[in-house]
């Protein structure tokens, strides 16, 4: 009794101070498992699975990219969780601001857009203690909005815990396509919005779902190998890629003044088994059929893959494209070739999508509908399946 008493006394020190169940051992409680109790937590290693790219900061964990989030499990009768938003969060802009969504034991609880500093949801609440796992994903892209998972408090027996991971982890590598860029829209006249970006339906996290595994969505809209996305032909320096790949994340948020391509990703403590690259669709609005472009896609996409090869020595690599136009696959085709030729890395290869049909529908500014992200990502996992063996 006197053991539970100091540790009750201790959480309420704890939570005062916003510190409890942060990791420090300077601050540690201890939670007895026994006995149904409320604790606040940070979401660090010791207490979540983090999902993606993300970054521990003061406030909580970081979240940019596409699908980056968290998951931890626990018994009890109550959860409520803090997010909190970038240090330029505008809720004028209903357009760029983040769009959060929140699963129970798989079931959708949350889907919102983060207009506020902060917003705290009670996600689950019963009578009785229940087992849970909690999920949290950011949907929208990072180009937009950044945003951090604040405190976590649960009414639970002990601490969360965080979710064991899957046999197999895999990286994405995209543009909007990887997003999920306007997938929720009602149709191709449809603009922008991360209001109906949904990172949970593009074919990159169906593929990892389909395979049970983990994923990191490296997407960014509009970018590419060499060139950005382009309207009138001239190149588009500021959306190549490879200036982000090795960041943490990208965009424009910030958090305690940091941006997220100034910090730099820690590829040695978190490898991946399969980096899918698809990147491709907004370079041909630059090269366009000019053979001469078109090989200075080619020579650039070497390039980059040894970059990918250089972070990640020892992952299988998938060269793909054509969900929203093929014109350039043949050039991914002749890169792998020329890569695989130079090094013998066998662990490469080409997957050629099958381009979008006007029957499935589409997103907005003519995107892959739901529809058509789902067929893709069947497509692509049946590939990775007959490959690898997965």
């Amino acid at each position: 009794m006197v053991k539970r008493i100091i540790a009750i006394l201790l959480s309420v020190v704890m939570l005062t101070m916003g510190l409890a169940g942060c990791g420090s051992s300077e601050n540690e409680i201890e939670i007895d498992e026994d006995v149904l109790s409320v604790n606040s937590f940070l979401p660090t290693d010791k207490y979540v699975k983090k999902l993606g790219r993300t970054e521990e900061v003061e406030t909580g964990l970081w979240l940019a990219y596409s699908g980056s989030g968290a998951e931890f499990s626990f018994n009890g009768t109550k959860a409520t969780i803090t997010l909190l938003g970038d240090d330029t969060i505008n809720s004028e802009d209903w357009n760029s601001v983040p769009r959060i969504a929140i699963y129970v034991n798989d079931e959708l609880v949350v889907d919102e857009m983060l207009m506020e500093e902060s917003t705290t949801f009670t996600v689950f609440e019963s009578e009785t203690a229940q087992d849970c796992v909690i999920r949290i994903v950011k949907l929208s892209e990072t180009g937009n909005s950044t945003c951090v998972i604040g405190s976590i408090e649960v009414e639970a027996y002990g601490a969360i815990k965080p979710t064991a991971d899957k046999e197999h982890t895999i990286e994405f590598i995209g543009d909007s396509i990887t997003c999920g860029y306007g997938v929720d829209a009602e149709d191709q006249n449809s603009s922008f919005s991360t209001r109906t970006e949904n990172a949970t339906k593009s074919y990159a996290y169906l593929t990892a779902q389909l395979l049970d595994a983990d994923y990191s969505l490296i997407s960014k809209g509009g970018h590419g190998i060499i060139s950005g996305y382009t309207s009138d032909g001239t190149i588009q320096s500021w959306g190549v890629m490879s200036q982000f790949y090795e960041c943490f994340g990208s965009g424009s948020g910030t958090v305690g003044g940091v941006t997220p391509d100034s910090v730099e990703w820690d590829f040695k403590n978190n490898p991946v088994d399969l980096v899918v690259i698809n990147l491709g669709t907004n370079d041909y609005s630059y090269t366009g059929s000019d053979p001469d472009k078109q090989n200075e896609y080619k020579t650039a996409y070497v390039e980059f893959i040894k970059t990918v090869r250089d972070d990640n020595p020892d992952a299988y690599i998938i060269c793909a494209l054509g969900i929203m136009g093929n014109e350039l696959y043949p050039m991914v085709e002749a890169a792998v070739n020329e890569y695989v030729a130079e090094t013998g890395d066998n662990k490469v290869t080409s997957f050629e999508f099958d381009v979008q049909s006007a029957s499935d529908g589409y997103g907005a500014d003519w995107h892959p509908s739901e529809v058509t992200q789902q067929k893709s990502a069947e497509a692509l996992t049946e590939f990775i399946k007959e490959w690898l063996g997965w």
